[in-house]
């Protein structure tokens, strides 16, 4: 919807669409930093229209006060009744303008109030030849002039200013008073439309500011992005190439164990070390793909996790979903993920065999997760970790999940228990 500017001066109109956007932008969906500078646009107008209101009141004062002194005086037969009527519908006219009302109003209202007090104006310019007929008419004028667009201005200050000179000089005024008259309503025209002019450009160039910031930060955002967007590529082609070719050299180790008829212990070693640098290389094309933009997993995702965890472990895993599952924050429903993912990776790495326990779980303005594996039965003896993968990923998993639920709002903890290890995560949602 196209914004119509309010007007500034003795009547000021403030619609709720505020200043007018540039050209060609109408249709574009205001930001918040631009619906801002449009509101603010507002506020400033209706701070301008509430000091100027006593103005409006005094003016009726004015004229009023003016009529009931001048010959002949207003009264309820003749002329003097027009000279009343006329008095009324100017004082009327006037006070619904300066009306709070008056603002939210179409323009065909507003033309017709300001076409009453123009003819109220030229009435008592023919019924009341020394009275205040000048100060009427070119009040008239001035609402005109900053309250409409130019043409109506032109227009309605034309014939406004037209009738009034006529009648003057009908009622055998001397000309230098009609020229008077004439040269005060073109001065409150001009002045308004500079007034009005002013004002538009304070109001467009407020939203026009917002709209640059917004293009700045747009621009910031785009550079920032395509700079991830190489450094993902430097990250893709590095890990691509590692992890292919450590899957090749397992895949060839694979072959030479089949040959040189080595334990099946050996062999099922090589082989599921061949599918986690598949999975790896396929979580290093999810790293590259999220800093790129691409979608990130969420925590509906962990009970893919556990499925995989039981296929290649043989251990007992569970997932147990407490309350209503809804959406969460990106970051906070990633760090759940991740979270799930390092506690079961280091229940792989460092005690393999035991049974682990997956609870997510949803409050009233939270969510949690906990992983706790679980020892065998009592004089169970429990499988040993397996010392190359304790040794791989330098021990900082724990603290990068830690971190990771920081960003996210959010907590982490792992302790010990009586029977195994605990590792909670609490994120807000």
């Amino acid at each position: 919807m196209k914004a119509r500017p309010a007007a500034a001066g003795l009547l000021h109109a403030s619609r709720p669409c505020g200043p007018p956007p540039p050209g060609g932008t109408e249709n574009v969906p205001a930001s918040a930093r631009v619906s801002a500078a449009r509101s603010r646009a507002r506020e400033r107008v209706d701070r301008q229209r509430q000091l100027l209101r006593p103005l409006g009141w005094v003016l009726i004062a004015i004229v009023v006060t003016a009529g009931l002194n001048s010959h002949p005086a207003p009264g309820l037969s003749g002329a003097r009744l027009g000279i009343s009527l006329a008095l009324i519908g100017y004082a009327a006219a006037v006070a619904a303008t300066v009306a709070v009302a008056w603002a939210r109003r179409g323009y065909l209202f507003q033309v017709v109030l300001i076409g009453l007090i123009g003819g109220c104006g030229v009435a008592l310019a023919a019924l009341q030849p020394r009275g205040p007929a000048e100060i009427a008419a070119s009040v008239a004028v001035w609402i005109t002039a900053v309250r409409l667009p130019l043409r109506p201005t032109v227009v309605a200050t034309g014939l406004i200013t037209g009738a009034l000179v006529t009648t003057i000089l009908l009622t055998h005024q001397p000309a230098p008073y009609a020229l008077a008259a004439a040269l005060l309503c073109l001065l409150l025209a001009v002045t308004g439309q500079f007034i009005r002019r002013g004002r538009e450009s304070q109001d467009r160039t407020e939203v026009l500011m917002a709209q640059l910031q917004d293009a700045r930060e747009a621009e910031a955002a785009a550079a920032a992005l395509a700079e991830r967007s190489r450094i993902a590529g430097e990250l893709h082609d590095v890990l691509a190439h590692a992890l292919s070719g450590l899957a090749i050299q397992l895949q060839g180790a694979r072959k030479l164990a089949d040959r040189e008829s080595v334990s099946g212990a050996l062999r099922r070693a090589l082989e599921r070390s061949a599918d986690l640098a598949r999975e790896g290389l396929a979580d290093a094309r999810q790293a590259v793909g999220a800093l790129r933009g691409d979608r990130l997993p969420t925590v509906d995702q962990v009970g893919a996790l556990v499925e995989d965890f039981r296929r290649d472990t043989g251990a007992a895993a569970a997932l147990r979903i407490d309350g209503a599952p809804r959406p969460l924050p990106a970051d906070a429903s990633l760090a759940l993920f991740r979270g799930a993912q390092e506690a079961l990776t280091n229940v792989t790495r460092y005690a393999p065999g035991t049974s682990v326990t997956v609870t997510v779980r949803y409050e009233t303005g939270r969510a949690m997760l906990t992983v706790e594996d679980h020892a065998g039965p009592a004089g169970a003896v429990a499988p040993a970790g397996n010392p190359l993968l304790a040794e791989v990923g330098g021990g900082h998993g724990l603290t990068a999940m830690r971190e990771r639920a920081t960003r996210a709002g959010g907590t982490a903890r792992a302790r010990p228990t009586a029977g195994g290890w605990l590792v909670e995560l609490e994120v807000p949602g």
